[in-house]
């Protein structure tokens, strides 16, 4: 973990060069301190392509909601969905499916993954709808060299996958194709059940549970194309294509499955530099992506003779225009950025022997979301201390093709300051302040549960820490506090506007105990309260305290991990929202890789070595979870996982 979580190192390097902060050659203050870095994802994070489950693993403030085998979601700082903004290669992409089975980390895998930055907070004014954070998803670049790698891997409850990439050009062109396929069994918990056998355990009617008790938990393809072509020393042109391909996705802890998840994602962007005074670089950015995401019943009983299928489908086009310049021994960044996204969803019923479809309802009428925005940033250093100054001012639109539901138009004004003041070379304290805000979107406004009259939440937030190393050991702690106004939250009969409090610290750093040996070490702790006259003052979906640690050794070409990952009780949850209490656990992870050959890398791992068993993600009612009587069923997540990949690069 050495290369992952090692962001306080990274934060004092490029802080010994703090007075280059007018410059365009710098990073940004609130990146520099207030962000989580996780590097070479396709090179270390092999295991499996979740980069939900990478996350969680690498970010001490970042836990995993697991629905499935694969594409599963993340919770930040105790909040998920639409209150963090994650950007994939620039590009926004939304889920479809209301029920979160393809959230945004699900339409990009690990193995494209070059690096994912994380900054906490809403110090972001670049892009629309970031309240609570920013997951910025760097895909692999391609190289002037020509380069390529193949992995082959392999692991418990039949998991196979086989990728490769290839990248080359010239001074001119260069160009990069990565392809991965992929599928899987249903995973077994510490018990020995697999999705079918949990399913009879925990006493699931046997009309929702699965007519093949034995089948796949998923398969999945993707490709990943890039060009990037010089049109001299100042200006380049950037296009890409991710698409992805997920076929018959089973959910066991609802009630249906997915029968294919289809995405894609285009970009264009191009950058100039050295304009003139008033430029010194210019960036045009448009992107497209677009899901398409049926869901039925007709994997199990109940759907043997006729099933329900809930098709939705979801796109987004965006564009910006950002241009920088030096003013006054100062950075300005302007820009417009401007997104238009639709949803929408419909439900039939399908008659197998016959194949006659009945169309049944339009549960989510076509609706668009329009956002326009203009933003600016400042950047400046006064001796020892650096600042970053950001405004963002939006207006939207949600308009729904339904005439009888209410079009909205919301207005937002958002701001934030961030500083860092550099005491010496191993001691730098950090401290920001910012006001953020995101609209309802389409579900949350006009769906069966949907409040036509919810406002926008806003985000009010301080954040307080300090960067210290001590020798070889480096100790990073985090305070913050958020206020938030007109917070969208689940209800059960219909979504509400309710004012809340989320609060919390998290403490990260490395100790290099020798040449070989070093350790990363990360733990967080949240607490979220309903501020509202409320039976449970509980916020939902609020994780437990969470550790991380990772004990590294290398030596030659050969890397040893050894890993915990220990979660606490979660006994503060919302009952009046049916979470409930569930049991802390210690995952305990092995890894070893070795570059046998300069062509020729193996790795080893093992996780959850002492097979526990143990529940992850809570049972919120924002999700629909298969019940037995009133109480929302618990499904486990996977018990003891083995696996290994082998690489040929070039």
């Amino acid at each position: 973990m050495k290369k992952f979580i090692s962001l306080s190192l990274v934060t004092t390097a490029i802080l010994l060069n703090a007075s280059e902060v007018e410059t365009l050659d710098s990073i940004s203050v609130v990146e520099t301190a207030n962000s989580k870095i996780v590097k070479d994802v396709s090179d270390e994070q092999i295991k499996s392509a979740d980069l939900a489950e990478a996350l969680s693993k690498n970010v001490p403030s970042i836990s995993i909601v697991r629905r499935s085998g694969i594409a599963n979601d993340i919770i930040l700082r105790g909040q998920k969905k639409d209150n963090i903004n994650i950007l994939l290669d620039d590009a926004k992409i939304y889920g479809a499916c209301p029920n979160r089975m393809d959230p945004a980390t699900s339409h990009v895998l690990t193995n494209n993954i070059q690096s994912v930055k994380v900054i906490e907070g809403p110090y972001d004014v670049e892009n629309f709808g970031t309240l609570s954070g920013l997951v910025q998803v760097k895909t692999k670049e391609p190289t002037k060299d020509v380069h390529g790698e193949i992995n082959l891997n392999a692991g418990s409850f039949g998991y196979k996958k086989a990728s490769a990439t290839v990248s080359g050009g010239t001074d001119r062109v260069k160009l990069l194709v990565s392809t991965s396929t992929e599928q899987s069994d249903q995973y077994k918990d510490g018990n020995g059940d697999n999705f079918s056998e949990q399913q009879k355990a925990k006493g699931i009617a046997t009309t929702n549970q699965y007519i093949d008790k034995d089948k796949k938990a998923y398969e999945k393809k993707t490709l990943l194309t890039k060009g990037q072509f010089n049109i001299n020393d100042d200006q380049e042109i950037k296009l890409s294509y991710t698409g992805n391909r997920s076929d018959e996705v089973l959910y066991p802890t609802g009630t249906m499955d997915a029968d294919y998840d289809d995405s894609n994602i285009y970009t264009v962007g191009y950058t100039a530099r050295n304009l003139g005074d008033l430029s010194k670089e210019l960036n045009l950015d448009y992107y497209y992506s677009d899901v398409d995401h049926p869901m039925s019943t007709k994997l199990r009983n109940n759907g043997s003779a006729n099933y329900m299928t809930a098709k939705y489908k979801t796109s987004i086009w965006g564009s910006k225009i950002k241009n920088s310049m030096e003013v006054a021994d100062s950075l300005v960044t302007v820009g417009l950025d401007t997104s238009v996204r639709n949803w929408q969803g419909e439900m039939y019923r399908t008659n197998v022997s016959t194949g006659v479809v009945d169309m049944r309802s339009i549960p989510l009428s076509s609706t668009d979301t329009t956002n326009k925005a203009i933003f600016s940033k400042v950047e400046k250093s006064f001796g020892k201390l650096d600042l970053e100054i950001g405004t963002r001012y939006d207006y939207t639109d949600v308009d729904s093709s339904n005439e009888a539901k209410e079009d909205k138009k919301y207005v937002g004004l958002n701001a934030n300051i961030f500083g860092i003041y550099n005491v010496d070379e191993k001691m730098k304290y950090f401290a920001g302040v910012g006001k953020s805000s995101r609209v309802p979107d389409a579900r949350e406004l006009y769906s069966s549960t949907g409040n036509s009259n919810l406002d926008q939440t806003k985000n009010y937030e301080a954040d307080l820490g300090f960067d210290k190393t001590i020798g070889n050991f480096n100790i990073r702690p985090k305070l913050f506090y958020s206020v938030l106004k007109d917070y969208i939250y689940n209800m059960g009969t219909s979504f509400e506007n309710i004012d809340a409090k989320i609060y919390g610290l998290d403490i990260s750093g490395l100790y290099a105990m020798t040449d070989n040996l070093s350790l990363d070490y990360g733990v967080a702790y949240q607490r979220g309260k309903k501020d509202d006259n409320a039976t449970d003052k509980d916020l939902a979906e609020i994780p437990p305290l969470k550790g991380n640690l990772a004990l590294n050794y290398e030596i030659d070409k050969s890397k040893y991990t050894a890993e915990v990952i220990a979660v606490d009780r979660w006994d503060s949850y919302d009952s009046s929202a049916k979470e409930q209490e569930l049991s802390g656990y210690a995952l305990f992870n092995l890894k070893y890789s070795n570059q046998l050959h300069k062509n020729f890398g193996v790795t080893l791992g093992m996780d959850n070595l002492f097979d526990k068993v143990y529940n992850s993600t809570n049972t919120y009612q924002d999700i629909t979870y298969a019940s037995v009587g009133s109480e929302r069923v618990l499904f486990n997540d996977p018990g003891r996982y083995g696996y290994v990949n082998l690489k040929y690069s070039f």
